[in-house]
């Protein structure tokens, strides 16, 4: 046999295997690899190189960026040698809609602000199209900065729902309950009612946790309260609740009942089921055995509490006795200003450095754990999301590494918290669906939801004059 012909028929041979492996690979919507993969697995691997496999809404695996081209066959890709593959933010307390809000009324005490600002401004302006065009607004900000899970409380909350869907993003969205005429309900037990409705209309969906949100043991009488947590068990949803966020809030519970914020949901039976507590500023030793007992999760907002000077959370205290701490923007209507997550990371890691003097606590690793699998624990969702694992849900983010504030790069965890900033997000999937492609929102039309923030911004400053 002429030589010429082995050759030919063994380059055919090479060609026939490989058309047999890629026969034999498995079928996947999406690759995407990355310099590094941080799964945050119970092992927090860190993948030099690597990949994950989305079919569907969900992972299938995650490694090697070889291995998974070997075994996989994507109908999709998205290759990032130059970024960071993380999952995707968790923010477990905010207040999307008052976006349209931003700096109303910045430099003000918590009271002072909500008293003489806030609910004002909201009784002037706040109806189901303001409450769209703010979560519009909210939802895109919120994924051009790497969150893919956001934790709401406010009013009209299925529409902040709908927009939510629309986006494309996870929503653990509670309707807010409070003791005097809202924009939406004008009596508490109408809102109960209006919860019950949320809750069954969005009963297994599979973007949004429909959850029942009392604002605050100040707001909300004690059968409301209870009525709120007895809807909450029935529905099996969260319940999400403002607490002890502020030195007056536990001084005048204390004054006119003797024991502490916490104690007093606890002795109403309101912290027994699903529970995140927002800010838990003032707390004592008693009221974090409390909420381990009762495995609460709890969410701090760092820059909210500098800002309106409501304290420090020591939060060093809960991690030690494994509650679960997420992290929230809160509102940013003066609150904060923004809804960014990788700031809430620096600012929570820094604060409690200098609140302690001891550079070593909450460490960036912790930081980062608290923006993504321990938010997930704090809100009940870690077993579907927080982390790069087969079975979970396809939530994940790319940072970019090519810009002069990101190299070199010696630690990962501390690259993500303490050099990376929001802007550096470049993509986005949540779900199984991207939705952020090279900072472009693909769900929604940026031009008019700025646009309509223009237009708010006008009626917002004619209606306080």
């Amino acid at each position: 046999m002429p030589a010429c012909f082995e050759k030919q028929r063994g380059f055919g041979c090479a060609l026939f295997f490989l058309a047999v492996g890629a026969c034999m690979a498995e079928p996947a919507d999406w690759l995407w690899t990355a310099r590094y993969v941080v799964t945050m697995n119970p092992q927090r691997r860190i993948i030099e190189n690597g990949g994950v496999a989305v079919r569907g809404d969900s992972i299938v695996a995650a490694g090697a960026r070889t291995e998974l081209e070997r075994r996989f066959q994507p109908a999709h890709r998205l290759d990032r040698p130059d970024a960071i593959l993380l999952p995707g933010f968790i923010d477990t307390h905010t207040h999307a809609a008052m976006s349209l809000f931003r700096g109303i009324a910045d430099d003000l005490r918590l009271q002072d602000w909500l008293q003489n600002f806030i609910f004002p401004a909201e009784a002037r302006n706040v109806n189901q199209e303001f409450v769209r065009w703010g979560t519009r607004l909210a939802c895109l900000e919120m994924a051009l900065s790497g969150t893919t899970t956001y934790t709401d409380m406010y009013y009209y909350e299925d529409a902040v729902a709908e927009v939510t869907r629309e986006a494309g993003l996870r929503g653990v969205l509670g309707q807010t309950i409070i003791g005097f005429p809202a924009p939406d309900y004008k009596k508490p037990q109408a809102a109960l009612g209006g919860t019950e409705k949320f809750l069954a209309r969005f009963r297994n969906d599979p973007l949004i946790v429909a959850a029942v949100a009392p604002h605050a043991i100040y707001t909300t009488s004690d059968e409301i309260l209870k009525a709120s947590r007895a809807l909450a068990n029935r529905y099996h949803a969260p319940l999400l609740i403002h607490l002890s966020e502020t030195k007056r809030e536990n001084e005048e519970t204390f004054a006119k009942r003797k024991i502490s914020p916490t104690e007093l949901l606890d002795s109403l039976g309101v912290l027994n089921g699903r529970t995140v507590a927002a800010h838990c500023v003032w707390l004592d030793d008693n009221d974090r055995r409390i909420l381990k007992a009762r495995g609460t999760g709890v969410a701090h907002c760092p820059s909210s509490n500098m800002k309106l000077a409501s304290g420090v959370a020591d939060i060093v205290k809960l991690l030690r006795l494994g509650i679960a701490v997420g992290l929230g923007p809160d509102g940013v209507a003066g609150s904060n200003n923004d809804v960014d997550l990788m700031q809430e990371m620096d600012l929570a890691a820094k604060l409690q450095k200098v609140t302690y003097l001891d550079p070593q606590v909450l460490p960036a690793s912790q930081a980062l754990e608290m923006a993504t699998i321990l938010g997930a624990r704090a809100l009940g969702m870690d077993k579907e999301i927080g982390s790069i694992e087969p079975g979970k849900r396809a939530d994940l983010v790319t940072l970019r590494l090519d810009e002069p504030h990101g190299v070199p790069i010696y630690h990962v965890a501390s690259e993500i918290v303490y050099s990376l900033k929001g802007a550096d997000v470049r993509d986005v999937m949540v779900n199984g669906r991207q939705i952020v492609r090279d900072r472009k929102m693909l769900t929604l039309d940026e031009v008019q939801v700025l646009g309509k923030a223009a237009e708010y911004r006008r009626r917002i400053q004619a209606s306080l004059r």
